[in-house]
């Protein structure tokens, strides 16, 4: 049995989670709770260019607020 997080021919899905975290999911598997589409089924290539060009900053939303809220970012 092949990884079907490998398989180059099948449609994939991009998901988001609450934290902005991406994942590349087969389309053919449910979604699983807590994680929304971000991008409907398409190549496994064009997935994964999705998320390189979206998933720019790897720290969790919690953590990138929380550092936001200790040093004051975004007040006038």
């Amino acid at each position: 049995m092949t990884n079907p997080f490998e398989d180059e021919s099948g449609p994939y899905l991009v998901l988001v989670n609450e934290e902005g975290q991406h994942s590349l999911w087969p389309a053919y598997i449910a979604v699983p709770a807590g994680w929304t589409v971000a991008l409907a089924a398409a190549p496994r290539s064009e997935c994964l260019a999705h998320i390189e060009k979206n998933w720019v900053d790897m720290r969790p939303l919690s953590l990138v607020h929380a550092t936001a809220a200790r040093t004051g970012a975004g007040r006038a």
